[in-house]
């Protein structure tokens, strides 16, 4: 494991190497002057850390004492295209885990799409405080026979899950009823972008998600009373 020299700017990202079975991964800290947790987020199959919702966690959630840490796999560290199998996505997580734990934070494991079913699978096991599961893909496009619900269903801790309402990979009244809770960010494609015609811009559905998820979180640390709706 090995850390690039510590940028003193303020509010500058630090960026790590972590050696895994499936090759060096890398974790971007947004860390919070006064941390009380550990947000970790991997990303999608098909994207990296940049995604604008992981931009987004990443800018306003800081300032809220949470340090956030954004998770790129292996495969993509190696300038790979395509993601390898879930067993390896999980193999990659789990190695990585440690690098995450800091003295006295609890971890909350996220991640969107594809890295959101990873955060699923490993929670219990890993020992996270709960899940954030951004644009969970519940089944491929059209194909709601192929459901994944299952991984959802047993996190086996506090589960959020923030969906597009336009989610192609599953709208959310296509999500089974459980033990978890919804939030819907109205409009947003899997990507949480909204069209230009929809009555809220792409600024305030980002601040809807923001917002829910920073609700939950000091809710869950004890402050304040969360309102993310359970998904009955």
């Amino acid at each position: 494991m090995t850390s690039e020299p510590r940028n003193t700017t303020a509010h500058a990202p630090e960026r790590e190497s972590v050696g895994t079975p499936a090759g060096d991964a890398r974790i971007t800290w947004y860390a919070a002057k006064r941390p009380r947790l550990v947000l970790a987020v991997g990303h999608g199959a098909g994207g990296g850390i940049e995604a604008r919702d992981l931009q987004a966690l990443a800018a306003a959630l800081p300032p809220l004492g949470v340090t956030v840490a954004l998770v790129e796999q292996p495969w993509r560290v190696a300038g790979r295209r395509l993601a390898p199998a879930p067993k390896t996505l999980d193999t990659g997580w789990r190695a990585l885990w440690p690098a995450l734990e800091k003295p006295g934070l609890p971890v909350v494991a996220g991640g969107r799409s594809a890295g959101a079913r990873v955060a699923c699978r490993t929670a219990r096991e890993l020992g996270a405080r709960s899940v954030l599961a951004l644009s969970f893909p519940l089944h491929p496009p059209g194909r709601p026979e192929k459901s994944r619900a299952a991984e959802l269903l047993e996190t086996g801790v506090p589960t959020l899950v923030v969906q597009g309402g336009n989610d192609a990979f599953g709208k959310p009244d296509e999500f089974p009823g459980g033990a978890y809770d919804f939030l819907e960010v109205p409009y947003g494609d899997h990507a949480f972008a909204v069209p230009k015609r929809a009555p809220l811009s792409q600024e305030e559905a980002l601040r809807i998600l923001t917002d829910g998820v920073a609700r939950r979180l000091t809710a869950q640390n004890g402050r304040g009373d969360g309102e993310a709706a359970k998904k009955q």
